[in-house]
């Protein structure tokens, strides 16, 4: 059985530069290719790699003839180098940030639902406070959110759970419930009904998100609840200009944050149909990794958050859709 590495050696013979090799190689299965990206003759790389191997005690990656796969203890191994390597970025980032007066800096990760006010309602409320803050915002998918935020990319997240698992490495405060609208756009034929029947649904194309988005599953979840088939005549995409393009030139339906929708509702550039068709609100929220509680511009970010939801649920009363 071999001895347990310990955390004191373990510090003193691994360096950044083996970091990036694990990085590196993990990225391209390559060593040709990854000693071009870190200027180094193949054979130095090769015995630099073979040294690390041999004070962690195992294998990092597998030699196939046209590839070099992490092994399954190398996993783990690379994704705390991405990680490291993410945060030693962000720790140099906001250094310099720093050295140049400035005063902190934050990577806010949101959801679509969450940036049409959400989120610049929380932004220019904390630039009053602190001009020099710097803040970086990332919008997409809540599992694409997860990722950046267990690999250290991202300080906060808005959104959503998309598995169980996720419950156990990040923390969530809940902002507010999503409700979603049925939309086409003002030329649709449906806009002629009182009311649009569900098999009525199945004969127009759709613009759905992808499989394994929580609104895609939503959706589904409400299909089967109808006893009726996800349309076979859909696209299928993540990116809001995307669905806003097709709604506009095409007769085509989707089912989306209100939030999102709302300034072409108002605008009458779409219609909402009513339909038996119906998605209870979806809640989101303030995501967080357990391991490094937010302090700080992020703490400060997420009470500002957290106290505009709350006046929203005031303002907007009990009645209301949220």
């Amino acid at each position: 059985m071999p001895s347990d590495i310990i955390h004191s050696s373990f510090c003193n013979w691994l360096r950044f530069k083996h970091l990036v090799l694990i990085d590196s190689l993990a990225r391209t299965r390559n060593m040709h290719a990854t000693a071009n990206l870190m200027n180094l003759s193949q054979p130095a790389l090769s015995k630099m790699l073979r040294d690390l191997e041999e004070q962690f005690g195992f294998s990092l990656f597998e030699r196939l003839p046209r590839s070099m796969p992490p092994t399954e203890l190398g996993e783990y191994v690379v994704k705390y180098a991405q990680g490291a390597l993410a945060e030693s970025q962000q720790f140099v980032d906001q250094l310099n940030r720093l050295r140049k007066g400035g005063h902190g800096f934050i990577r806010v990760g949101g959801i679509f639902a969450s940036t049409p006010r959400v989120l610049p309602q929380a932004i220019a409320a904390i630039k009053a406070r602190s001009p020099l803050l710097s803040i970086e915002v990332v919008e997409h998918s809540s599992d694409h959110l997860l990722t950046m935020l267990e690999q250290n990319k991202l300080d906060i997240m808005i959104g959503r759970f998309t598995e169980e698992r996720f419950s156990q490495v990040f923390d969530f405060q809940p902002l507010e419930p999503e409700p979603f609208a049925l939309v086409v756009n003002s030329s649709h034929p449906l806009n002629q009904l009182a009311s649009t029947p569900l098999e009525a649904l199945a004969d127009w194309p759709w613009v759905l998100y992808p499989l394994g988005t929580p609104l895609r599953g939503r959706l589904e979840q409400a299909f089967k609840v109808a006893g009726i088939a996800t349309p076979a005549d859909s696209v299928e995409t993540i990116s809001m200009p995307m669905f806003l393009q097709l709604l506009q030139s095409a007769p085509m339906i989707a089912m989306l944050p209100r939030s999102m929708v709302a300034a072409q509702l108002s605008s009458g550039l779409f219609k909402e149909l009513q339909s038996p068709l119906h998605l209870s609100p979806l809640e989101y929220g303030v995501i967080t990794r357990k391991d490094q509680p937010p302090t700080g511009s992020a703490r400060e970010f997420i009470d500002i958050l957290l106290e505009f939801a709350q006046q929203r649920r005031v303002e907007e009363g009990s009645g209301s859709d949220f």
